[in-house]
């Protein structure tokens, strides 16, 4: 891995992965990239039970990485990949929030207990999500706006005290791509910078996202199995009333 993205979700990493794409640091790990690999969960179940982890196993088809879940493993992945650069996203902490609450969040808070309930390959993925994200990263205080936002504000301090200078570039996507070739040393593209996944953008992407890639192969066996069952029910109550006819000499 070149390239760990230390920015949290709703900061231009969907824009940002394509950016690094396009500049030849892919493929580029994204919080989509989890979803279409239950494989990754388990290995952040793993590390959330304290057992040692080969990041490998999650990153090594990867030349990059932004977003969750990666952002909140970072100091792991600094000590599994210590030439790395790091590309910490940002945008304006207030404007973030709003965004998160308004697409990540309130996705989570939909889709969680019914898929939990319906769906057995997404509850692993849920609950790894809730124990890294948003009961651990935002210790289960999310909806506090003050308490997220402080959080947010302390990964950037935690990231420039702790990574060199030179190794960092703290990247706003509004800045486009001169700062970001820049620092990695590539031409800038004769192209405009991506931008991606904006708040309404999100909320026409996810739900088709999620279904075609991991509800629908569950759905259709669910509802053939509501259908046999059903089915079933109505064969049984043929029978009965037919018995009961027989016995009574007509309909009851």
């Amino acid at each position: 891995m070149e390239i760990i993205g230390t920015g949290f979700g709703r900061t231009g990493t969907l824009s940002t992965q394509k950016a690094l794409e396009l500049l030849g640091f892919g493929p580029c790990h994204h919080m989509f990239e989890a979803f279409k690999h239950p494989s990754h969960f388990r290995v952040l179940e793993r590390h959330l039970m304290g057992e040692a982890v080969d990041w490998s196993e999650m990153f090594s088809d990867y030349r990059s990485q932004v977003d969750f879940p990666g952002a909140v493993i970072w100091r792991e992945l600094l000590a599994a990949y210590p030439e790395a650069k790091v590309l910490h996203t940002v945008r304006d902490p207030d404007r973030w929030y709003d965004s998160t609450s308004s697409t990540i969040y309130r996705a989570r808070s939909a889709l969680a207990p019914w898929a939990r309930r319906w769906l057995p390959v997404a509850r692993r993925a849920f609950a790894v999500n809730d124990a890294l994200i948003w009961d651990g990263l935002f210790a289960g205080r999310f909806e506090d706006r003050a308490h997220a936002i402080q959080t947010f504000e302390r990964r950037t301090a935690e990231v420039i005290a702790e990574v060199p200078a030179e190794r960092l570039l703290i990247f706003n996507v509004a800045d486009g791509w001169e700062p970001l070739c820049e620092f990695l040393g590539v031409p800038v593209p004769d192209e405009p910078f991506p931008h991606l996944n904006d708040s309404v953008q999100f909320k026409r992407r996810i739900w088709p996202s999620w279904w075609g890639t991991r509800a629908l192969p569950w759905v259709f066996p669910v509802l053939g199995l509501a259908g046999v069952i059903a089915a079933f029910i109505r064969r049984r109550s043929h029978a009965a009333e037919s018995l009961t006819k027989s016995i009574v000499g007509g309909p009851l």
